[in-house]
């Protein structure tokens, strides 16, 4: 189930992020005292806000299977589940590569993936293949054609696509997308609803252990997290 995968790699990333992960490319605090300070936002939450920042890169990959499953769910259509594409047609008149946002490739991630969709296209003679951008600058269905790493590419298949679009075209739903996002929220309460209180309570384990400190200490949150971090530095010992 898509909403219960999704809801496990949260679970998941927010228990995997321990006080020694979280130090562990050193927190600005002087960035968080501003953040604090100048957003009205209390040190709790601020530290909250900063571990979802952590969180974020294996979340965002998350987002993009979600789509993949959901996706993958209309008839006619299967998970690639590590066989080189994202999504293909069961009849193999179309294969896809589904990335979250549209700015997530570097040069040389498009040259691949190009040259891996026209690979598709090659080997399937009536597949149409498609670099599908959920979070996209624009609204498009068009051929994928222009230079990557000084080199020229085209081919009469190959397709970049946005998110609404693709959901619109395999689903033959123009507002696919747009009702994807309107029900969502009833979903996820439908889903939550039937989950072990157990698994919603649990709390991120690096604010436990640094709140648990603050009890022996008598720091407050953003002093705790400082002294941890800096009591090397001159002065900051007396914290």
């Amino acid at each position: 189930m898509p909403l219960a995968n999704l809801h496990s790699t949260y679970l998941k990333a927010k228990n995997n992020i321990t006080k020694k992960n979280f130090y562990s490319n050193k927190v600005d605090t002087i960035k968080l005292t501003f953040d604090s300070k100048f957003n009205d936002i209390d040190e709790e939450s601020l530290i909250q806000i900063e571990i979802l920042r952590q969180m974020d890169k294996s979340i965002n990959n998350s987002i993009g299977t979600f789509h993949e499953q959901i996706l993958g769910g209309i008839n006619g259509y299967e998970v690639g589940n590590f066989s080189g594409f994202d999504l293909k047609a069961t009849d193999d008149s179309l294969f896809a590569d589904i990335k979250n946002k549209h700015n997530t490739m570097n040069s040389s991630s498009a040259e691949a993936l190009f040259q891996k969709l026209s690979r598709y296209a090659d080997t399937y003679k009536q597949s149409k293949c498609y670099w599908v951008q959920i979070l996209a600058k624009n609204s498009f269905c068009e051929l994928w054609k222009g230079e990557i790493n000084g080199k020229e590419y085209s081919h009469s298949r190959v397709y970049k696509i946005s998110g609404d679009q693709f959901y619109a075209l395999l689903s033959e739903q123009n507002n696919a997308l747009f009702q994807l996002y309107k029900n969502l929220p009833i979903a996820i309460k439908d889903y939550l609803n039937y989950v072990e209180k157990s698994e919603l309570i649990k709390e991120n384990l690096a604010l436990f252990e640094i709140k648990t400190e603050t009890k022996t200490s008598k720091r407050t949150i953003l002093d705790q997290i400082t002294f941890e971090n800096y009591s090397y530095y001159l002065g900051f010992d007396k914290l």
